[in-house]
């Protein structure tokens, strides 16, 4: 910590002003929404049109980049709806959004209320809530434009025990022993930033990126923000082989944007966040990442990067990581829903020790006739010894080294209904069942699995 005393005072400064204003928005937004035109009802017959229910009228809250009198860069737009990783151009995004003088004010939203229901030894049963909401604001400014954007999430009071039941998961700590069988959650301050966007021309555009609290460029577009992950309340297991780092100390990040190509490059706090979820957590800037984003077609959207972190775990602090991911994303849009997918891969390689761990992803999310979502994810994720210690504190010398590929599945499907304006609320389940090796057996039984059942409540525009 005495590395960075002479400006913690400024950075909470910043995050106080970010936070104050963002919470102001969340107020002013809930005012009159302005209209929209939504590209997935352009094609359906205009007959009857008194007849629209409130969740047609959702939808029209979900395009990017389109507002009466206001139309942001579609780069910018992707930034203010999926944080620094693009998905395609087409990806709808739910959101609340109105105009306040020159800024274009926008609130992106969910919250799962979660009965969670496992099998096996290592099975546990929980009620828990994993939420995030995120404000923001936009406008043209100079010979560009500024986004403020914060997020926050109540995770921390709304799952217990500071962590989550999740066969297999792995990754940080609570209560000085490392989760196992669990997944942690957020931090209350998940993202606090500002974003400049200068258009050099027509076709290029440098950006800028400042956060106390962040996303740097790695990874994928992170799993909460996933349109193919949008209605799975469920982590990933190859969380901290591909996108963990969307919560970073003391972001700062240039990139260009030409045409459909975008490059990215970032300078980070390396450590990840500690098990104390409400404050700010802080640190010199000691890793790197890099991004190459390409977007060939609306519709298509894949990266790969490669980054250097700097003593990630606080369970190993003498161990970096080189992490490379790369991933695939496609968005089909249709005339009542989309069809979103992405295929992702992430490595890790500790160092010294020269550990390799792979992590694979497929997902899918399909919404149709407007109110109906089925998802699926399949993966194949290596783990550690720590499966083996469960709930035990690593014993003196405990170094990570590989113990088993664990693959994982799921599949669910929710049901929007109309409830409260602006806001869509859905029931839905999911089924998880595990594939694994017979060494791991006697620990979780033969046939792991496990039951969620859900409510989803998340914030939508209005066109009426």
């Amino acid at each position: 910590m005495q590395d960075q005393t002479s400006w913690r005072f400024p950075r909470l400064l910043f995050a106080g002003i970010v936070t104050v204003f963002s919470f102001n928005l969340c107020v002013i937004a809930q005012g009159q929404m302005p209209e929209h035109s939504h590209p997935q009802q352009q094609n359906k017959p205009e007959q009857e049109p008194q007849q629209q229910t409130e969740h047609e009228h959702q939808m029209s809250g979900m395009e990017h980049g389109q507002h009466e009198g206001m139309t942001m860069p579609e780069h910018a737009t992707m930034q203010a709806g999926h944080r620094a990783a693009a998905e395609p151009a087409s990806t709808p995004v739910p959101m609340l959004t109105t105009m306040r003088g020159k800024w274009m004010l926008m609130i992106h939203s969910v919250a799962f209320l979660n009965s969670l229901q496992q099998s096996g030894p290592r099975g546990e049963d929980k009620v828990f809530s994993n939420n995030w909401v995120m404000p923001m604001a936009h406008r043209e400014l100079g010979p560009g434009s500024l986004t403020l954007r914060a997020m926050f999430s109540l995770e921390p009071a709304t799952i217990t025990n500071r962590r989550y039941p999740e066969l297999f998961q792995t990754g940080e700590t609570a209560f000085g022993k490392p989760i196992v069988d669990g997944q942690h959650p957020h931090d209350f301050f998940m993202e606090i930033a500002a974003l400049y966007d200068w258009k050099v021309s027509e076709s290029t555009t440098l950006s800028f990126y400042g956060a106390p609290t962040g996303d740097p460029s790695l990874g994928p577009t992170a799993f909460p923000h996933r349109m193919s992950a949008s209605e799975n309340p469920m982590a990933p297991l190859g969380h901290h082989l591909q996108d963990s780092t969307h919560i970073a100390a003391d972001v700062f990040t240039v990139g260009v944007n030409h045409k459909a190509v975008r490059l990215e490059a970032s300078g980070f706090h390396g450590r990840e966040p500690d098990e104390h979820r409400w404050d700010i957590d802080s640190g010199k800037i000691d890793s790197w990442s890099t991004r190459l984003t390409i977007s060939p077609t609306k519709n298509w959207a894949g990266q790969y990067s490669i980054a250097r972190l700097n003593s990630p775990e606080n369970q190993e602090p003498e161990a970096d990581i080189l992490r490379m991911t790369a991933s695939l994303t496609y968005n089909r849009p249709m005339a009542d829903g989309n069809w979103a997918t992405t295929l992702v891969w992430g490595r890790n390689r500790t160092m010294p020790d020269n550990e390799i761990f792979n992590g694979y992803l497929l997902e899918s999310t399909l919404r149709f006739r407007t109110r109906n979502y089925v998802w699926g994810r399949l993966e194949n994720a290596d783990r550690t010894n720590e499966l083996l210690l469960g709930e035990k504190v690593p014993p003196p010398g405990f170094r990570e080294h590989f113990v088993a590929r664990v693959q994982g599945y799921s599949i669910g499907y929710d049901h929007d209904f109309d409830l409260i304006p602006h806001l869509g609320t859905a029931l839905g389940a999911q089924v998880n069942w595990y594939g694994i090796p017979d060494t791991l057996r006697p620990i979780y039984g033969k046939h792991p699995a496990g039951v969620i059942v859900f409510l989803r409540v998340r914030p939508f525009g209005d066109s009426r």
